[in-house]
This record gives C-alpha cells, structure tokens and sequence, in this order.
C-alpha cells in the first residue's frame, strides 16, 4: 500500500536539496542528486518538472511514465506521494528503475554484498562461459585487435556476476546487478554517449587494471546504501514496474490521474545502443536474434535496424502530412532513403501512446511530455507542433505547448542552428 510505516517521510526538497536548475528541461548544470549516481543518465527533464506537474494538477495519486528511463519520474511521484507506473523496453534500465524505487531490508543488501565480495574481490572467472554469445569485439582477442574488455577484466567482473547470481534475495540480487552493470562502460576501452560508441584514445597503451571493478562495485554498493538508508521514508513507497513494449504493455498500467514522460525523439538514434555494453555484459542480452527483438521492441525513432515502417495516412492538409511531403521532395538527399516513412510511423507509435493513455487516465487528467524536434536534409520536422495538431484525435486537448530548452542538431541531421525541445501538456476530454 502507498506509504510507510513512518510518519516522519522524507520530503522532496531534501532530496534535490532546494537546488537550482537552469531548465526544468535537464539535469546540466545542476548538482547531481542522490540515486542519481548510480548509473550516469541524460535525463531529458529535471524532477522538478514532476513536482510542477503534480503541483499544477492537485490531488494526484497515480502517475504513468511510459518511456521509464532511469526512473526520474517514479522517484519524484514517491517523494511527492503518488505512486508511479512505468514502463520500461530496456531490461538494465527496469532493473535499475526497479532497483531505486522498491524496499529493501538493509540487513539483507549488506550480507548479500559481504558475501560477493568473499567470492568475487580479487577473483577471476573464465568469461568463456557467460559470455558466449558476446559479440566477438567484446572480449581480448576480439577482432583485427580491437576489444572492448581485456581478458583479465572481463574474467573480474563475471566472478562479480556469477557471485551476484548466488544471492537469495530478489531485491538485493537486483541492486547488486545493477550496480555491477554500472561499472561495465568505466571498465571498458569505450567512451559511451548520446552519439554512440568509441574507443578511448591510446586504450592499448594504457589498459584497464581489473581491480577498478572491486573499487568501482564497493564505492557504488555503499553509496546506493547511503542513499537508500537516508531516504527511505518516503511518502509513497509503493510502485508498478511494466517490462517491455510500452505500445503493448499500456493497457496493463493501472488508471492515474497523471502522465510525465519523455518518448524517443525521431533522431535516427537507437538508445538502445547506449546500454549495449551493460545489456551483453550482464547477460539481458545472450544472442544477436535477443538484439535484434529487443530493438525491435522501441518506438520506431530510428533507421539503424530493418523492420515495418508503415503507417496510417495523415489527414489531408495536416502539418505532418506537410512535412512528409517536403521530405519526400528531397529523399534523395537524405542519407537513408527510409527516414520520411519512419517519420511518418514515429508519429503513428507515438499517437498509440496518447491513445493508450487516453484510455487510462481520468477525466481532464493530463500528460506532461517532453519531446524533441529533428531536422533531415534542412526539412524541419516540428515534433511538437504536430503532437498539438494531432492531440484531439487521441483525445486530448491541447492545455500548452512551452519551448524551454534547445540541443543542437547532430551531423545526420545537417547539424547547423539548435533544434527545440517542448513541454507539450494536454488534458483528456
């Protein structure tokens, strides 16, 4: 049940500390919160945007995220007293999610950690097992000499995981997990970011020592338990974790008077390649046909892999039907002759969501969604604009729509001036 046993919750100002951020649209610039450390997460909008939203909505005691991401907006509606559904297609993202918003019995997570770190500190496990069906460039001797973990480091951290596996308690074998995972990219000879994957600069020369993974897993274990014993008391303790297609799994989540989400934008990037390293290393991952439907499994954003792009035909005169028909114009000057149609689907799958969500908030119960617009061979594609034309056919009505933060526009999209991101607010009729 919501709440706690104690009366004495922890608020929501001592978690962000009263901070200041310079946008409601973002984290930069602005101190790092707790929980937020355990995995470092671009988050499309600060939590003090959930507080504004449940603030300007009043008496809410349910919330939707849809697009889950590192769980911004279910640790914010805990603190705030509402409890969060939320969806998530990335199996190390639920996890995480899960891993921040669910109870613990402290006594349980210590003893399960003492008794990795007695199997695993120092150890070495042969990864030929776990790590089978790793892409070949994960593991020393990898491929043309190229690899992501030498032997000795990726031999340390699946003595981790295969000590991990050993725990008896769910909760604890999933926060150690995810802590673990967290330490994956850091232990690796790749930098990992929004743009995707590289190499670090002279990584032969300068090789990963294994034990970073006991330093790096003992700092990020005490510092989740910091963090979970300080602020334990909140107001709501209560969650609802959903695993997989949020297109599918929406009719799922229970009714709530209140939406906060960030989907995809239509970049042409798949997020999911951001996590692929935690994805392969902590075993989600154990075949390139549970690659391929896990990618297939996200909001059609993106033209990195092969799949179904057709989607329902835009009402005539619309600002979508307007915007594919300049992209058509210049297809040949995009570099992936599938964009206009992919753009076409984005907004099919996104129009799903608000479809699926009419259906289960209550009436003039409202979303708060945060999208980005994209650009492709200078032909702007205005996300939010399109959102706000289209919202009564998914019935809602258009409460708002404030631009509050710009991000430039990346190299397959022309690069050139800043790009929006809007806070589209609609209210269900």
């Amino acid at each position: 049940m919501a709440g706690t046993t104690s009366t004495a919750y922890v608020r929501f100002e001592e978690w962000t500390g009263r901070r200041d951020v310079p946008t409601l649209g973002t984290n930069t610039g602005a101190p790092t919160l707790p929980f937020q450390g355990w995995r470092r997460f671009k988050e499309a909008f600060a939590p003090e945007l959930v507080r504004m939203a449940i603030e300007e909505v009043g008496n809410v005691q349910k919330v939707i995220d849809p697009f889950g991401g590192s769980g911004t907006t279910a640790l914010a509606a805990q603190f705030l007293g509402a409890r969060p559904s939320t969806i998530e297609v990335n199996p190390f993202l639920a996890d995480l999610i899960e891993a921040k918003i669910c109870r613990y019995e402290i006594d349980k997570v210590v003893s399960g950690f003492t008794a990795v770190v007695d199997k695993a500190y120092g150890k070495s496990r042969d990864p030929a097992e776990l790590l089978l069906h790793a892409p070949p460039t994960f593991i020393e001797p990898g491929v043309a000499g190229r690899y992501l973990f030498s032997k000795d480091v990726a031999a340390r951290f699946c003595a981790y995981r295969s000590a991990i596996g050993t725990v008896e308690d769910l909760a604890t074998r999933r926060l150690l997990g995810v802590l673990l995972g967290a330490t994956a990219v850091p232990a690796s000879n790749a930098l990992v970011s929004g743009k995707g994957r590289r190499y670090r600069r002279r990584w032969k020369e300068a090789p990963i020592n294994p034990d970073v993974i006991d330093t790096m897993f003992e700092q990020g274990v005490l510092s989740a338990l910091f963090d979970l014993r300080r602020f334990e008391a909140r107001r709501c303790c209560d969650y609802e974790v959903l695993r997989g297609d949020a297109r599918i799994r929406l009719t799922e989540v229970e009714p709530a008077d209140i939406a906060i989400f960030s989907p995809p934008y239509p970049n042409s990037f798949d997020y999911t390649d951001v996590y692929n390293i935690e994805l392969w290393m902590m075993g989600y991952l154990n075949s390139a046909k549970e690659n391929r439907e896990l990618r297939k499994s996200t909001l059609r954003s993106h033209v990195q892999i092969k799949r179904d792009l057709s989607a329902a035909r835009p009402a005539s005169g619309s600002l979508l039907e307007q915007t594919l028909k300049s992209l058509e114009e210049v297809r040949a000057a995009l570099w992936d002759q599938n964009i206009p149609p992919m753009i076409a689907a984005y907004f099919d799958d996104v129009g799903d969501i608000l479809k699926g969500l009419s259906s289960r908030l209550r009436e003039r119960g409202r979303v708060y969604m945060v999208v980005g617009d994209s650009r492709y061979a200078g032909i702007d594609v205005p996300v939010a604009a399109i959102l706000a034309e289209q919202a009564e056919s998914w019935g809602f009505e258009l409460v708002r729509s404030e631009p509050f933060r710009s991000m430039r526009a990346s190299p397959q999209q022309g690069g050139g001036r800043e790009l929006s991101e809007t806070l589209v607010v609609l209210a269900r009729v």
